[in-house]
């Protein structure tokens, strides 16, 4: 689901979703923000096996905005890119609730993001192949994420340190929810193999697959 026109989601996502579809056994549904207030192809959210949001402070509502809730509710598996922390600007909320986030806003532009591998990250599925980069989007501010999330990846800018990735568990209608969480996600961010790497493990962790996204 594509919809954060500052950071040229739908470039990102589209290129993403082929590269997926030509490299793997995958059919990507995809769901584009036509106007803030309306995404296509909404109504076959329910029947993915699982989401990934790229969105920025759309405004749906009523049946579009429940749509999203309700998947949310399933227990099936999410992975939320950068502004996806405040994705729905009438649901700001899902931040906290479902990804586990405490989005604050950001450091200014200009200096790289450096990235490092966090104490408790190391042996973590979703690095399995993944090498450090610098990111050149801006350091979001997750000061204090939820408890039960197990950050993966920290980044640093002069003087500044903050979580850009983790993984969480969340108890959902009897099961653990799967979600994958990032801050990163700058269009520049996409040209780096690395990147692409850890999306592709976060796909194998959420739907607990170790072997489809491997390679």
């Amino acid at each position: 689901m594509s919809g954060s026109l500052e950071y040229k989601s739908d470039e990102s996502m589209t290129a993403f979703a082929k590269m997926l579809e030509e490299k793997y056994p995958v059919e990507c549904v995809k769901m584009f923000r036509k106007t803030d207030a309306d995404i296509t192809d909404i109504g076959k959210l329910a029947g993915c096996d699982i989401a990934v949001f790229f969105t920025r402070r759309l405004t749906i509502d009523g049946e579009q905005l429940e749509a999203v809730k309700e998947y949310c509710a399933s227990g099936k598996p999410i992975i939320g890119i950068r502004t996806a922390s405040h994705g729905f600007q009438k649901w700001l909320e899902m931040d906290k609730e479902v990804f586990g986030g405490n989005y604050k806003g950001h450091f200014g532009a200009g200096p790289k993001c450096e990235l490092t591998t966090a104490e408790k990250g190391h042996d973590h599925l979703a690095l399995k192949g993944f090498t450090a980069f610098k990111s050149a989007g801006s350091l979001y501010k997750n000061p204090a994420v939820a408890k039960d999330v197990h950050v993966l990846l920290n980044g640093a800018i002069p003087n500044q340190s903050e979580p850009v990735a983790w993984v969480r568990e969340r108890d959902v209608v009897e099961i653990k929810q799967r979600v994958f969480y990032t801050s990163l996600g700058h269009p520049d961010d996409f040209k780096v193999a690395a990147f692409n790497r850890l999306l592709l493990n976060a796909l194998g962790w959420c739907l607990k697959d170790e072997t489809t996204f491997a390679k």
